[in-house]
């Protein structure tokens, strides 16, 4: 059986890690990347149109990305992102 370990590199570290440790820190990943862009979005499209305030902008955001519906979306797109990115590598090692 082969060594399920695998290595994760971060900015200025490699760490070896479990591939379930290192799944789990890309998603996470994906999730935050998702909800700095919802955000930015957000926050610029109020800003251009003078509707509010930007703490009041951030206030609006993080009630968006706090939801449980809109935090699971984020999840799972993350998850099925990474999912086929595996899969497309392994189909291309074998080949």
């Amino acid at each position: 059986m082969s060594d399920p370990k695998t290595m994760l590199v971060m900015p200025g570290a490699k760490f070896s890690v479990h591939r379930m440790v290192k799944r789990a820190a890309q998603v996470a990943m994906g999730v935050a990347l998702s909800g700095v862009t919802i955000g930015s979005v957000m926050v610029i499209n109020g800003l251009l149109s003078g509707k509010a305030s930007l703490m009041q902008l951030v206030h609006y955001w993080l009630a968006y990305v706090q939801r449980p519906e809109i935090l699971v979306t984020m999840i799972i797109t993350a998850l099925m992102t990474l999912l086929v990115v595996a899969w497309q590598r392994d189909k291309e090692g074998r080949r």
